[in-house]
């Protein structure tokens, strides 16, 4: 298990997790990263912030603050 922002580009994993405020996780749920999920890592901005994710098959940028609340498992 490790956090999202620890993803490379170009790589797949599942979500298994989120440690965050009730606000955050309800957000995060209603763009679908729920538990079980498919998240491809596409790319990161230059400075590492934001990173570009795909979520069932929609693309979305979310901080790298905000990655490291995500645990994820690499596929």
């Amino acid at each position: 298990m490790r956090s999202l922002d620890r993803i490379v580009p170009g790589s797949r994993a599942v979500v298994h997790g989120i440690e965050a405020e009730d606000s955050f996780t309800r957000s995060l749920l209603e763009l679908g990263l729920v538990p079980g999920t498919e998240i491809e890592v596409i790319r990161r901005a230059p400075l590492g912030d934001p990173i570009e994710l795909v979520v069932r098959g929609s693309h979305f940028s979310i901080r790298r603050q905000e990655a490291r609340r995500i645990l994820v498992k690499a596929l």
